[in-house]
């Protein structure tokens, strides 16, 4: 097959054809030209146009070939557009915009930058980073453009740590599909608030429940802005809280008793804190054996588990009920933090139990960060946070790309 053909099966050229295909060293020069039985068409809306000059030649990369860097020269043409009333570049149907790679090459990137660093995939196609970052702005754009929001109903919200010195990202999952439908820098009211003006209150409307933490921003927003939504209190959050301050009796313990007593709850942290059912068989007897020491740790232990039997209930008469006895044990048990833990639950008691009424977490949410962690990692981090909310949305938002002739999968 000639080159030539190779060209023509991966660019759209209807209306110009490739006239010569030359070796220049460690590159091919394609010169495409106009087909003289197609009229120009403007590039701003598409029309036919009446020819007005010929700029200079533009050069346009191409998807390399075994290697070999590729590149498309032509020479476009200005017409003069009736519906646009003025004179533009014509359409050129390999390129989007003003831009100096050919679609086919931008899609072409993108898609290796979904998998592998940014400077990796330059190193390997011989390109800037900026070329890469250019080509998956371009992909990523023309995909928020075209996805369908339509159909949103449950989304989960939940941030992200973007680097040391708690710099946040707000994501915004769909939890039905598990993707990512919005990412904004920071973690305050303003950008939660960005987020539902973007998604306009008709889609707003549209919404059955939101997932999120007992982050107080983000409450009084969804509050705001989604009256008519279910708002639930993810159940890992609470589990983590409750984690914590069974952890907090534990070292206040051992800070009051002293040096014996720090002797004696060596290596028993996560005793406390597993289900039983992941203990080892050495921390099973450890745990027999502390138990009959009447320690407040084990009060605290006793309260843990006692919380969990809440989610097994399947009626939110029956699991208030539980939550209220539940509360007045932990609040009279002397135990500093399981009281703040039990008044916390308390404040929020009717987004916990909402759960009974929307059964959704924040599962799916946490499984997606740790895909954004990832993410972040493989390219040892991001500078700015546009360029790892563009990366997330490349990633994990299955956003549709630009129709191309030949798929580069």
């Amino acid at each position: 097959m000639l080159i030539s053909k190779l060209i023509k099966n991966t660019l759209p050229l209807q209306g110009f054809r490739v006239a010569k295909v030359s070796n220049c060293g460690e590159s091919l020069a394609v010169q495409v030209i106009p087909d003289q039985r197609y009229s120009p068409r403007c590039g701003r809306c598409g029309q036919i146009g009446r020819y007005r000059d010929t700029r200079s030649v533009r050069s346009f990369r191409h998807v390399p070939l075994w290697g070999i860097e590729v590149n498309l020269y032509y020479a476009p043409r200005r017409v003069r557009c009736a519906a646009c009333v003025g004179v533009y570049v014509e359409m050129m149907p390999w390129v989007a915009g003003k831009r100096r790679m050919t679609t086919a090459l931008a899609v072409f990137l993108a898609t290796w930058a979904k998998d592998l660093p940014w400077a990796r995939v330059a190193d390997l196609f011989r390109c800037s980073w900026g070329t890469v970052n250019n080509a998956v702005a371009y992909v990523v754009d023309y995909g928020l453009a075209h996805r369908d929001l339509t159909k949103i109903t449950n989304i989960g919200v939940d941030e992200i740590s973007r680097k040391r010195g708690h710099v946040y990202l707000t994501n915004v999952y769909d939890l039905d599909r598990a993707v990512l439908i919005w990412s904004g820098d920071g973690r305050t009211k303003d950008t939660i608030k960005a987020f539902f003006k973007f998604l306009g209150p008709e889609r707003g409307k549209q919404l059955q429940s939101i997932c999120c933490d007992m982050w107080q921003p983000y409450v009084e927003t969804v509050q705001e802005y989604a009256p008519d939504a279910t708002l639930v209190f993810d159940k890992f959050h609470i589990v983590s809280h409750l984690m914590k301050a069974v952890d907090e009796v534990r070292r206040q313990e051992i800070n009051e008793k002293g040096k014996e007593h720090k002797e004696l709850m060596i290596k028993t942290r996560y005793i406390w804190l597993k289900n039983p059912w992941n203990l080892t068989a050495y921390q099973n007897v450890r745990l027999r054996s502390l138990e009959k020491l009447n320690l407040k740790i084990n009060r605290a232990y006793l309260l843990k588990e006692a919380f969990r039997r809440f989610w097994d209930y399947t009626s939110r008469a029956w699991a208030e009920k539980y939550l209220r006895w539940w509360f007045w044990w932990a609040t009279h048990s002397r135990l500093e933090p399981m009281r703040k833990f039990a008044w916390m639950i308390r404040n929020h008691e009717e987004g916990i139990l909402n759960y009974f009424k929307m059964r959704i977490t924040n599962a799916t949410v946490e499984g997606l960060n740790n895909k954004a962690k990832v993410v972040s990692h493989r390219a040892y981090g991001f500078r700015t946070p546009t360029t790892f909310i563009r990366n997330l949305y490349l990633c994990m938002a299955d956003l549709p790309m630009p129709q191309t002739v030949h798929r580069f999968v």
